[in-house]
This record gives structure tokens, C-alpha cells and sequence, in this order.
């Protein structure tokens, strides 16, 4: 069973996807993390980010793991590192890369072969796993996703003015969804849910409730 939850920035994505993956004891695939990772790993390295030669070049070296919800690339942990501005600010563009997209989809589908996970991100029902029939898009107001950008204890901006939030989310939202490789947008078949005044449990008892259903 493959459980698909996409959607855009600040939506909840992850909060809700842990909690699922942890209620049903199944595995939690972080995606958002998979490229927030391999974009620090370019920064670390010093490459520019429109240096698509060297970007590819680096794909062979990186190598990541998920400890529990810790994430590590090598023995390094960056579990709190992906979520710095610089990451951040170039996560969108190096994420859009047709080879980086390539090596994330085939380890998430490694991680996803032969056994049940619940994945997030924003091609997981398209894209990633298309053929399975748990599809899920949630989505909530612009003013309240910046609002829970800036209460994510994982985020590690230090930004706090919610309209300068709200204008990075929205720039976010053009370039994922107007991109020309995996663009963001919700699956056919997918289950939308607004969740602008849901609280988490709620989210989450909704898809279980569904999936149950199916």
C-alpha cells in the first residue's frame, strides 16, 4: 500500500504524512527532505546552482539515509541543516533538474518496493507513484501557510514577518507549478483537502478514513 500526499509549500505535507505513517505503522517517505538534502550537499560543495554539469557530477557521491526521522547524508546528520534559508532558496530550482529528479524518484521507489509507505512531496501521485489509488492533495489558505512556515519548529529561517513569508511561498508556488519536469499539481484521481481550518488530527483521521474506504 502506497499512501500519495501532495500539495505545496507550508501545507502540512510532512506533519500530516508522519502522523498517518505512524498511526498505521507503515514507513514514512520524506521527499521534500531527499531534496532539501541533496541541495545542501550542492551548496556544501560550493557548485552553483545553474552549474547543471557539476549538480550531475555530484548525484553519484550522494549518498542518504533516513535514521527513524533523522536524516543523514554519509555519516553526517542534516536533519536540521536542509531547513536553512539557503536551502530553501534553491531547493525549487536544483529540484527541477530532470537527472536530480531522476535519482530521487528511483530511491523513492526503492525505499517504496515491497512494503507499505506513506510518501509527500509534490509529484507523488503523478509522477513517483502513479498507479496507486491512495492519492491525496491537501492544500490550505496563503496566509496560513506562511503562518505554519513560521511556527515549524523545523525551520530553521529566521524569518518572522509573515508577509515577507507569504511572498516566498508564492514565488515557491509559481516555480513548482510552472516547471517544465514534475510540475506540481494535484492527480486526477487524488482526494482534495483544504485543511486552512482542520487541525492535524483531523487531516489525518480524514485520509485514514478514506483509505479504509477504498
Amino acid at each position: 500500500m502506497v499512501i500519495a500526499i501532495d500539495g505545496p509549500a507550508g501545507a502540512g505535507k510532512s506533519t500530516v504524512a508522519r502522523r498517518v505513517a505512524q498511526i498505521l505503522k507503515i514507513q514514512y517517505i520524506d521527499t521534500g527532505a531527499m531534496y532539501r538534502a541533496f541541495t545542501y550537499f550542492v551548496l556544501q560543495h560550493a557548485i552553483a546552482p545553474d552549474d547543471t554539469g557539476a549538480i550531475e557530477r555530484l548525484l553519484d557521491g550522494f549518498e542518504l539515509t533516513f535514521r527513524g526521522q533523522r536524516v543523514f547524508i554519509g555519516e553526517e546528520e542534516v536533519t536540521m541543516k536542509i531547513r536553512s534559508d539557503a536551502v530553501t532558496d534553491n531547493v525549487s530550482y536544483i529540484s527541477s533538474l530532470g537527472s536530480v529528479r531522476k535519482k530521487m524518484v528511483e530511491l523513492q521507489r526503492d525505499i517504496g518496493k515491497n512494503r507499505s509507505v506513506v510518501a509527500e512531496g509534490r509529484d507523488i501521485g503523478t509522477v513517483v507513484f502513479p498507479e496507486t489509488k491512495y492519492k491525496f492533495y491537501i492544500d490550505a489558505a496563503i496566509e496560513e501557510r506562511a503562518r505554519r512556515r513560521i511556527g515549524d519548529k523545523k525551520n530553521q529561517s529566521k524569518l518572522t514577518d509573515i508577509n515577507e513569508v507569504k511572498h516566498r511561498i508564492q514565488q515557491r508556488d509559481v516555480y513548482d507549478s510552472t516547471r517544465e519536469i514534475s510540475p506540481l499539481t494535484k492527480a486526477l484521481d487524488a482526494h482534495y483537502i483544504d485543511t486552512t481550518h482542520m487541525t492535524i488530527d483531523e487531516v489525518c483521521n480524514h485520509i485514514i478514513s478514506q483509505v479504509n474506504e477504498s
